[in-house]
C-alpha cells in the first residue's frame, strides 16, 4: 500500500481493507458515540516497553482521566494524567464530530510539548470504534491504530497498535483498560 496517502486516504483504505464484504451500512449519525466516556475514570494501563522491536516486555501504571463534553455531544475534552515509568504524562484529547463525513476527528495533545498531533480519523461501528492515522515512527513511515471496544456504563477498553507493513499486521503497543469512578 503505498504511502503518502494523507489521513483521509489512510483512513479509507485502512476501513475498506477491514469491513466486511457486502453492501456497504446505511449512513448514521455517530455524533453521541463518546457519550460513554463522559465522567471520572480510573485507567489501568500497559504499554509495551520498546514499539516495533519484538519486545514483549509490558511497563503497568495506573492514570485518571476526566471527560467533558463540547456542542452538545458534538465533541469532547478529557484530560488524563499518570505517573509512567519514565515519570508524568498528562495529555489532552479532543475530540469532534463532522456529521457531514459521519467521521471523529480525535487531537492528542501531550503536556510536555503543549502541542496538538495530527488526528485519529474514525468512527464507530457496532460498538466499536476505529480510528487512524499515519505518522513518522524513528524515520519511517508507519499507520497507527486506535480502537475503542468492551464499552459499558462503568468500563470500556482502549487500545493502540502500530503497523509498518501498510496495515497487513498490527502490534499492539498500549493498551487502557478504564473504570468508571463517577
Amino acid at each position: 500500500m503505498p504511502l503518502g496517502l494523507g489521513v483521509a486516504g489512510v483512513v479509507a483504505v485502512l476501513l475498506a481493507a477491514n469491513a466486511s464484504e457486502g453492501a456497504p451500512p446505511a449512513p448514521r449519525d455517530g455524533q453521541r458515540d463518546f457519550d460513554f466516556l463522559i465522567g471520572t475514570w480510573r485507567i489501568h494501563n500497559r504499554r509495551l516497553r520498546e514499539r516495533l522491536k519484538g519486545s514483549t516486555t509490558w511497563d503497568e501504571f495506573e492514570a485518571t482521566g476526566v471527560a467533558r463534553p463540547l456542542f452538545g455531544g458534538r465533541g469532547n475534552v478529557d484530560e488524563y494524567e499518570a505517573v509512567g515509568p519514565a515519570g508524568p504524562i498528562s495529555g489532552v484529547t479532543l475530540r469532534l464530530y463532522d456529521p457531514k463525513a459521519q467521521q471523529w476527528s480525535l487531537y492528542w495533545a501531550n503536556g510536555s510539548t503543549g502541542t496538538l498531533e495530527k488526528p485519529m480519523i474514525g468512527s464507530f461501528r457496532d460498538g466499536r470504534g476505529e480510528f487512524y492515522d499515519q505518522e513518522t515512527f524513528e524515520g519511517r513511515s508507519i499507520f497507527v491504530r486506535f480502537i475503542w471496544s468492551d464499552i459499558t456504563p462503568t468500563s470500556c477498553r482502549w487500545a493502540q497498535a502500530f503497523s509498518e507493513d501498510g496495515g497487513k499486521t498490527w502490534e499492539t503497543n498500549w493498551e487502557m483498560e478504564f473504570t468508571r469512578v463517577q
